[in-house]
């Protein structure tokens, strides 16, 4: 089984997919975990890492192209970046998408981070406007297009155990032999 999931900064990505490969067994791999070491390797923020990326699209497409081939080359795993839905693609039994409104993600980035909420939210705007054009212009993806994904979650709506408890029950009762609502994913070149 390939579970993605998806979402912005502090949307509970990480929380969740640690829950979910944990519940069945599976892997977690962490596109951000990956993002963070590349840019520690570097001694970087991951904002002043993601500010290089815009300069060098190696960057992107090189973390990107790692997450492509786990997805086409492993199975067993739990899948988690902005664009793991997309990067798995066909290859995904299921993807899910989470968000909550800037207001809290900031404060939850400002939390794990040990920053102000302003700063939080001020630069993870940046960020997504930075992510958002560069996946435009490598690959076609509109990163706002959510049709995708199988499901899509306010995280801020209900507590982390309920969000896993919700998004269990539906990886659970997924019954692939029953499934015709497999969204194709086109328009996009994977070009790495």
């Amino acid at each position: 089984m390939l579970l993605t999931v998806s979402g912005p900064p502090g949307s509970g990505k990480s929380t969740t997919a640690e829950g979910l490969a944990e519940i069945f067994g599976l892997e977690h791999v962490s596109g951000g975990d990956i993002f963070r070491e590349l840019a520690a390797e570097r001694d970087l923020t991951p904002l002043e890492f993601n500010k290089l990326a815009e300069e060098d699209e190696e960057i992107d497409r090189d973390l990107d192209r790692r997450l492509r081939e786990i997805a086409v080359e492993r199975d067993g795993l739990v899948l988690e970046s902005r664009l793991a839905g997309w990067l798995a693609g066909e290859h995904a039994d299921f993807k899910i998408w989470l968000d909550a409104p800037l207001e809290v993600r900031a404060a939850r980035i400002a939390d794990r981070e040990e920053k102000t909420v302003k700063q939080a939210a001020t630069e993870t705007r940046a960020r997504a406007g930075s992510e958002a054009q560069r996946y435009e212009e490598y690959y076609g993806i509109d990163i706002t297009d959510l049709t995708i994904y199988d499901l899509s979650v306010n995280t801020a709506r209900w507590n982390p155990e309920d969000v896993l408890d919700m998004l269990t029950t539906a990886v659970e009762d997924y019954d692939p032999e029953a499934d015709e609502g497999k969204y194709p994913i086109t328009g996009v070149s994977y070009d790495f």
